[in-house]
């Protein structure tokens, strides 16, 4: 199946929200509320994607998107760090990275991920970081398989319905 990497737009949103319910839902069942879960509305959702699309632009931040047939498949959204201990000059996010259940291990979310990180390293930025729930094993295995490390950081979550521990991945841009 061919597959394309493309910066997102406005007309996106909507699939964008469509994609994060359904991945959402199916990683973070266990780790959030099930209330939580069933409450995402896509409404919503594409309201804060027609927000995120507006707000954030390339070259220090942007959402990638992976389409398969012209649907949209996953996405990877990516900006300059907001964590108060790194320089934002130098420290990207990926803010998310979300994929439909259906193409988990075909490498969409490797294919996403590395887009992302070309585009931060030609924007300027020497590291990435982002958050990963701690009980996701699944994600913190892919980010592990793909380069990242725990730096040791960790916060909680409380948007879930429930006291979710994160820790913070990096990778460094420069090697």
């Amino acid at each position: 199946m061919t597959q394309r990497i493309r910066l997102a737009t406005q007309q996106d949103a909507p699939a964008l929200a469509r994609v994060q319910k359904a991945s959402q839902q199916a990683a973070f069942r266990g780790l959030l509320t099930n209330e939580y879960l069933d409450s995402l509305d896509p409404g919503a959702l594409t309201k804060t994607w027609e927000d995120l699309l507006t707000r954030f632009r390339e070259p220090l931040a942007g959402t990638l998107i992976a389409e398969q047939t012209n649907l949209i498949v996953g996405y990877s959204r990516f900006y300059p760090t907001d964590d108060e201990d790194d320089d934002p000059t130098q420290v990207g996010m990926i803010g998310s990275l979300y994929t439909l259940p259906d193409v988990w291990g075909t490498g969409t979310g490797k294919t996403l991920i590395t887009a992302s990180l070309t585009a931060m390293t030609s924007a300027g930025y020497t590291q990435s970081s982002l958050w990963v729930l701690e009980g996701n094993t699944r994600a913190r295995s892919f980010y592990e398989r793909n380069g990242w490390h725990h730096d040791g950081t960790t916060t909680v979550d409380r948007n879930g319905g429930l006291p979710a521990p994160k820790l913070r991945y990096r990778i460094n841009l420069t090697a």
